[in-house]
């Protein structure tokens, strides 16, 4: 290969490799229910919070491999919430990463309690430089 073959080729760190793989595991807070946003709901994982737990799962599936002062993002979920728990219940969501798209990361992810699977679907994150995202992030929402 010349090298300017080489040069055209992204380095192995700023790829993570395909198959990586995380999990957290929580005993879901009151404040994770439904009923702490309405006390009319029943207490039970909000959505908001298991797609929460599948997210931290997916950045901790890739950050050893990502480039030096590197993190990823969110950008897209595509998930079901399939099965209703209480509060107080462990919850261990899990991430694999399934596929690149240039600095866009595909993951399958998984919340499960025991035997029952909660939710699964997709994540999709990019992989960003904390200051100059920070840095954006500030000036469209007009902070100084």
């Amino acid at each position: 290969m010349t090298s300017e073959g080489q040069h055209k080729t992204e380095p192995a760190q700023e790829r993570p490799r395909i198959g990586l793989e995380a999990s957290v595991e929580k005993v879901i807070p009151p404040e994770w229910t439904l009923a702490a946003f309405d006390p009319r709901l029943p207490a039970v994982l909000s959505t908001p919070a298991m797609i929460g737990m599948m997210e931290i799962a997916a950045s901790h599936a890739v950050l050893p491999e990502l480039p030096s002062g590197a993190i990823t993002v969110g950008t897209r979920i595509e998930v079901d919430h399939l099965k209703a728990v209480p509060g107080g219940t462990t919850v261990r969501a899990t991430a694999r990463l399934v596929k690149h798209e240039g600095r866009f990361l595909v993951f399958d992810v998984e919340a499960r309690s025991g035997d029952h699977v909660l939710g699964r679907g997709r994540v999709f994150r990019a992989i960003v430089e904390p200051k100059k995202f920070t840095t954006q992030a500030q000036e469209r929402g007009g902070a100084k």
